[in-house]
Parts: C-alpha cells; structure tokens; sequence
C-alpha cells in the first residue's frame, strides 16, 4: 500500500479511471454483440452505427488505440455486408 500521500491520490486516481475504462469497454463491447446479432434483421443498420459511435468514442477517450478500433470497425462491415450480400 503506497504511503506518501500523492502516492495514496494516485492509487484513488488509479482506481477511478479503472472504473471508468472498463464501464467504456462494456458498452463498446455490447453494441458490437448487438450489431453481429442484428445481422440480416430491419435495425442493422441502425446497430451498425451505435457500434461505430461506441467504438470512436473508445479510441478518442484512450480506452483503447485508434487502429483497434477501425480493425473492430472493418470486421463489423465486412460481415454486415457479407451476410446483405448473400440475400
């Protein structure tokens, strides 16, 4: 356990940013799960965007890297358009 007393802030600071990355992963991570599940279905599209709104917001707060998130980004269409494309 840290002693000195700007030790003890950033371990608080730590931990409050810890929170808050994780609570930014949970909701990127569920509008991916959303938008793969909506594949083929009338609110893709509509999923489709929330996902990509959660994903940038990620990046731009450095929760995670900006080239992860346009990899994420471009798997999510390429099997959105796969599945339109076999119908």
């Amino acid at each position: 356990m840290p002693i000195k007393a700007n030790a003890k802030k950033a371990l608080r600071q730590a931990k409050k940013r810890t929170l808050a990355n994780i609570a930014t992963k949970r909701t990127y991570k569920s509008a991916f799960k959303n938008a793969l599940a909506s594949v083929g279905k009338s609110e893709a599209a509509e999923m489709v965007r929330l996902a990509q709104k959660q994903l940038a917001k990620a990046a731009k707060k450095g929760v995670i890297k900006k080239t992860t998130a346009a990899r994420k980004l471009s798997r999510l269409m390429k099997k959105v358009n796969g599945a339109i494309a076999q119908k």
